[in-house]
């Protein structure tokens, strides 16, 4: 793993008393995933999607068997955004066996890549990992109500 951090100070101007320095900071780690706040825009002016704003809009993606969000079902292991603002997704599925992967896939590309603006990000992937497997433990004390609120004992 690797951090490259640039952080560049603005001059103030002549006569302004008051000028603070700023910082601009850009951090790339392959493994880790930026806090709401540290999206930054790189040399190429493409600005980078939030971690926080992706997990957000992904709420809208909705497991077609469950009917509850991949977020709240702890399906969501891992988003990385790449320097040309694409989002990596590292999901899983309750089964490994599920044939709905395509319709997730679909959901979650038009939750991200559409919109005002054209979207959060310019495109996604999907990365299916199986391990660690999903249990019940990873759901969210939101997607427990849910399934609680549609019969399910959990």
């Amino acid at each position: 793993m690797s951090s490259e951090n640039t952080a560049t100070a603005a001059t103030p101007e002549a006569g302004d008393a008051t000028a603070t320095p700023q910082t601009d900071a850009v951090t790339t780690n392959d493994a880790a995933t930026p806090e709401a706040g540290d999206a930054g825009t790189p040399a190429g002016g493409v600005s980078k999607a939030m971690i926080a704003d992706i997990e957000e809009a992904m709420k809208d993606v909705v497991d077609p068997e469950l009917g509850i969000n991949v977020v709240d079902l702890g399906l969501v292991y891992g988003v990385h955004v790449d320097d040309e603002n694409v989002a990596t997704l590292d999901m899983t599925l309750t089964s490994a066996a599920c044939p709905l992967t395509d319709v997730i896939e679909d959901q979650a590309r038009q939750a991200l890549t559409t919109g005002p603006g054209g979207g959060l990000v310019n495109d996604i992937r999907i990365n299916w990992v199986w391990l660690p497997p999903w249990g019940p433990d990873k759901i969210t004390d939101e997607g427990r109500d849910q399934l609680r609120s549609l019969g399910f004992n959990v």
